[in-house]
C-alpha cells in the first residue's frame, strides 16, 4: 500500500492528504471533529477523542445517529487490537408470534416495534472505563455547549434533514411521531436550513445526565423510565429489565490477510464478514487497473457471492450454526470463486437498503488509534423520539426476519444482523490505522473498494475515498456514480449488469481514514459530505 502516492483520481472538490504528528481526528462533520481535537489538546487520548467526537455527532449530525444508537469500536492500544460490540438486543418479550398476532408478516421500518436496546451510551462509558484518560464527564463539554448554545447546521446535514422531513410529513403522521417534530422542526414544523443556528436543549439535558452518571441514568435511572414509559404507552415491547441488564461486549476481531495486509473487522452480528469474504475471493484473481471491465465485473460478482452468504448466515454470533471461519475457509472460498463467470449472474442474495450512519477515526501521539461507528439506522431511526429528552430511538429490529427458519429470525433478547462496521489495517502486527465507509448495506462494498483502491491500485487514502463507487442493489442491478467512465459502464452492461447511474452521493457511503506513516500521521476524509480531518 503506497500511502504517500499522490496521483489524483478525485471527482469532487480536490482534497489533499492531511499530515500531523501529535493527534488527529477524522469524521463526517467538522464541529464534531473539532470536539475531538479539543479533547486531545486537553490531554485526552485517542479513546477520549473518539467519545467526545461521537457525543458531538449526536448533536450536529442527528440525521445519521443519535443517543438512541448502537455503536462498534476497534481500538488499538499497546500494540494490540480490541473490539467492542455496542449493539443492543431485541426486547425479551418481542417474538414472531406476538407480531403475527398483531397482523405483521414482516418487521416494520418505523414506530415502536423495531426499537431495540440502544448500545451507544453504554459503549461510550465502557470505552472510557477501560482505556480513557480524562474524566468521562469532561468528554461531553463540546456536545452540550453546541446543544445549549446552538450550532450552525452544515450543508449536507441540512439536505438530509430536509429529505427526512419530506418522508415524515408524508408517511409518519401518527401521534407516536409528534415528539420528532417537537425536537427536529421549528414552530412551523420546518427543518433547519443550511447555516441556520439550531438548538437542542432537551438533548443537552440528556447528555448531562449520561455524563454525570456514566450512562447509568440511561439504563437504570430517570432516562430509562422515560424511554420505557413512552414506548409502552404506544404498545411497544421494550421494558426496564431490557435496559437494566444491557452491557456492551468485548469480542475478538475477525481478520484476513489480503496481499500482505491484515484487514480487521467486527465479528457477527455485524456484516464485516462480507467485506472479508469478498476480498479473499478477489485475492484469487489477477487484477489489472481500477478501470478494467473484467476486474470491476469480478469485484461485483465476488461481492454478490459474499452478500449471499452474509444475508443467509449472519446473525447474533451465539445463534449462528455457520461461523465466520467456515465462510473464510480456503477450500470454500475456492468453490465460491469458481462460480464467477464472464457474464453477470443473479445470486439472489437479498436487497441492500440505504442507511444513516456516522464514522470517525482518531489517533494520538502515544500510538493509540480508534475506528468507531454509530448509527440509528435509516436516518433518524424509528422516528420515535422520547419526549423532552432528544433521544431518537433506533430501528435496528427492522433487519430481523419473521421467518422462523431463518438464522436471523426474531427472538427476544437476540441481536440482529447489523450493518455498521468499523475497519482497521495492520501489517506484521503493527498498526497502519483505522478506516471506515458508512451507509447501510453499502459498507462492506465500500470497504472492499477502498481497500482494493489502496492495495491493488496504489492509490493514496484520499484518492481511494474520492474514487467513484458502485453499489450492488439486488439481482444484476448495480448503482454507479456519474463519474464512472462511460467505457466502463458500457463494458459492464455488455457483461449483463443492469447499470443505473445515480446522482445521490449518500447512496455510495462516506468514509474517513487515518494511517501512520514514517513522520507521524496522515488523514483522508470524504468529499461526499461535510467531513474533515483535523490535526495538530
Amino acid at each position: 500500500m503506497s500511502i504517500n502516492h499522490e496521483q489524483n483520481h478525485m471527482f469532487f472538490a480536490k482534497r489533499n492528504l492531511v499530515y500531523g504528528h501529535k493527534g488527529m481526528v477524522a469524521t463526517s462533520q467538522y464541529l464534531a471533529a473539532q470536539a475531538g481535537l479539543n479533547t486531545l489538546k486537553a490531554g485526552g487520548n485517542a479513546i477520549d477523542a473518539a467519545i467526545a467526537t461521537a457525543a458531538c455527532l449526536t448533536v450536529v449530525e442527528p440525521t445519521s445517529n443519535g443517543i438512541g444508537s448502537d455503536a462498534f469500536a476497534l481500538v488499538w492500544v499497546n500494540e494490540q487490537l480490541y473490539a467492542l460490540n455496542g449493539s443492543g438486543y431485541a426486547p425479551k418479550s418481542l417474538s414472531i408470534e406476538a407480531l403475527k398476532a398483531r397482523g405483521y408478516d414482516q418487521m416494520p421500518v418505523d414506530g415502536v416495534i423495531p426499537i431495540t436496546v440502544p448500545g451507544t451510551p453504554a459503549a461510550w462509558a465502557e470505552l472510557s472505563k477501560r482505556f480513557g484518560k480524562l474524566p468521562f464527564k469532561r468528554l461531553f463539554d463540546d456536545a452540550i455547549e453546541y446543544a445549549e448554545q446552538g450550532f450552525a447546521v452544515s450543508s449536507e446535514v441540512a439536505k438530509s434533514w430536509q429529505a427526512a422531513h419530506n418522508v415524515y410529513k408524508k408517511n409518519r403522521t401518527d401521534a407516536v411521531f409528534n415528539p420528532w417534530y417537537d425536537c427536529f422542526t421549528n414552530q412551523q414544523q420546518q427543518p433547519p436550513q443550511t447555516g441556520e443556528r439550531w438548538f437542542l436543549n432537551d438533548h443537552a439535558k440528556t447528555l448531562k445526565a449520561i455524563a454525570n452518571t456514566k450512562a447509568n441514568s440511561f439504563y437504570n435511572g430517570a432516562l430509562a423510565k422515560k424511554i420505557v414509559d413512552y414506548i409502552q404507552a404506544h404498545d411497544g415491547f421494550l421494558s426496564l429489565d431490557d435496559l437494566n441488564y444491557y452491557q456492551p461486549e468485548w469480542v475478538d476481531p475477525i481478520s484476513v490477510n489480503y496481499r500482505g495486509y491484515d484487514i480487521h473487522e467486527m465479528p457477527p452480528n455485524t456484516q464485516g464478514l462480507i467485506a472479508l469474504e469478498a476480498l479473499k475471493i478477489m485475492e484469487g484473481f489477477h487484477v489489472d487497473t481500477s478501470d478494467d471491465v473484467k476486474t470491476v465485473h469480478q469485484q461485483i460478482e465476488a461481492l454478490k457471492l459474499a452478500f449471499k452468504d452474509g444475508l443467509a448466515h449472519i446473525s447474533d454470533l451465539t445463534k449462528m450454526p455457520i461461523k465466520p471461519h467456515d465462510l473464510l475457509d480456503e477450500a470454500y472460498l475456492n468453490e465460491r470463486r469458481e462460480l464467477i463467470k464472464d457474464e453477470a449472474q443473479d445470486f439472489k442474495a437479498g436487497q441492500p437498503l440505504k442507511g444513516g450512519t456516522v464514522y470517525l477515526a482518531t489517533a494520538d501521539e502515544q500510538g493509540n488509534m480508534v475506528s468507531f461507528i454509530q448509527s440509528n439506522y435509516m436516518g433518524f431511526g424509528s422516528g420515535v423520539v422520547i419526549p423532552k429528552t432528544g433521544i431518537a430511538m433506533q430501528n435496528r429490529g427492522h433487519t430481523f426476519s419473521l421467518d422462523d427458519t431463518h438464522v436471523n429470525k426474531l427472538t427476544g433478547g437476540k441481536k440482529t444482523y447489523h450493518t455498521i462496521i468499523p475497519g482497521f489495517i495492520t501489517k506484521n502486527n503493527e498498526a497502519i490505522g483505522p478506516f471506515g465507509v458508512m451507509g447501510g448495506f453499502m459498507q462492506p462494498q465500500g470497504h472492499m473498494q477502498v481497500i482494493m483502491n489502496m492495495i491493488d491500485f496504489n492509490m493514496s487514502p484520499q484518492d481511494a475515498l474520492d474514487r467513484y463507487r458502485w453499489q450492488w442493489m439486488k439481482g444484476k442491478t448495480i448503482a454507479v456514480e456519474p463519474s464512472m467512465p462511460s467505457t466502463l459502464i458500457d463494458g459492464l452492461k455488455a457483461k449483463g449488469h443492469d447499470i443505473q447511474v445515480r446522482e445521490q452521493y449518500a447512496l455510495f457511503g462516506r468514509g474517513q481514514i487515518i494511517f501512520k506513516h514514517q513522520h507521524g500521521l496522515l488523514g483522508a476524509c470524504e468529499s461526499r459530505c461535510d467531513s474533515v480531518v483535523l490535526t495538530y
